[in-house]
């Protein structure tokens, strides 16, 4: 059922002035359940082409152009996770010169529906995906955690407070004393989402109560914001040049990154890096998740990674054996980065046949 999400509240005044040669109309076929942005940016077609195929590849699971209507494995169930997504409405953002941002809301039904709302940041000058981790400086990223962190906090303990403070609490508000001095806090960047607005950005963090506990939830998802000029001493020079208007781009990190090449020099492929994060085991090794696919097919195929230091090592799997409750691999790829570039070998797992690969960052 169709919802009537609060965030749109939190975007409502910020007027959508945004920069004249960027419009966004909906990806067709629309549907009362289908509203979802195609960016078309005259000026620069590469970083249209990027945009729209993030959007479409991360939350439609879908190739641009791979079939006749995007819409088919979220309205049908059939995405990875199983779930039926509906997207409802998109709003774009103002913001400065350089920025993307577009807020959409919809719901997501897996074992029980549940309305999301979410924020895509991008760069108008590469097309690339804004991560937060890349807005900080890394001496400063604890630091800005712990200003969010802060907020989320204060603003829980001031209504339990007023929680406690009533005479003969119902069975109700217990409930819910107990719900928000159980509600997880301690957010990182890579667990929250955010936007630019014209003037200041916010971050948005989850909600205290889970999907059982939702109707008592009154303070609902934590927006904590910051003007662009409380936070300038901690920014990276990323974001200085991004905020600035200025055309030099930074270098960022690899997650959220699209890159194309060769697999044995002749069969074209798309890759597109999502998830990014820390191994427990190890200081200094990082796992990935990204996809990739044939240009000529484009169907998804999902890659496991880790990064140490510039070597990448990525399992490609095949299918899942249910009598083993083992992921049988299709091909192993070892490579190195170097710069913009991949450089490495696609194993063929059965034959044991290398490959040659060759990547590029779009």
């Amino acid at each position: 059922m169709k919802k009537n999400i609060l965030f749109f509240l939190l975007v409502s005044g910020l007027g959508f002035s945004q920069q004249k040669n960027v419009k966004i109309t909906d990806l067709k076929p629309k549907t009362e359940d289908s509203n979802f942005p195609l960016i078309t940016y005259t000026e620069n077609p590469l970083v249209e082409n990027k945009i729209n195929t993030f959007l479409q590849v991360n939350e439609l699971e879908y190739v641009p152009n791979s079939e006749a209507n995007p819409f088919k494995r979220v309205s049908t169930g059939t995405t990875s996770y199983s779930n039926y997504i509906y997207f409802y409405s998109w709003e774009k953002i103002e913001t400065p010169k350089n920025i993307l941002s577009i807020a959409m809301d919809g719901e997501a039904s897996g074992a029980y529906p549940e309305s999301f709302a979410q924020w895509k940041n991008f760069d108008l000058r590469t097309g690339n995906f804004i991560n937060a981790e890349d807005l900080f400086h890394p001496n400063y990223v604890k630091t800005i955690e712990g200003l969010i962190q802060k907020g989320i906090k204060k603003e829980v303990n001031y209504f339990l407070t007023q929680l406690k403070a009533e005479k003969n609490p119902s069975e109700e508000v217990q409930e819910q004393i107990g719900m928000y001095e159980g509600c997880f806090m301690d957010y990182t960047l890579d667990g929250l989402q955010y936007y630019f607005a014209k003037d200041k950005i916010r971050f948005i963090a989850g909600r205290c109560a889970n999907h059982a506990m939702r109707a008592l939830d009154e303070l609902d998802s934590h927006v904590i914001e910051f003007s662009y000029k409380e936070l300038e001493k901690y920014w990276s020079p990323y974001t200085r040049s991004l905020l600035s208007g200025s055309d030099k781009v930074e270098k960022t990190s690899f997650r959220n990154k699209l890159y194309k090449g060769k697999i044995d020099g002749k069969y074209p492929i798309t890759v597109l890096v999502s998830r990014l994060y820390s191994d427990n085991n190890s200081s200094d090794m990082k796992s990935f998740n990204a996809e990739y696919w044939y240009d000529k097919s484009k169907k998804l195929i999902k890659w496991d990674g880790q990064m140490k230091g510039n070597h990448i090592s990525i399992v490609e799997n095949d299918y899942y054996n249910e009598e083993t409750r083992q992921w049988i691999p299709r091909a192993h790829v070892e490579a190195d980065m170097n710069g913009s570039k991949i450089s490495g070998t696609w194993q063929d797992y059965k034959t044991k046949k290398y490959l040659n690969l060759e990547l590029e960052e779009l």
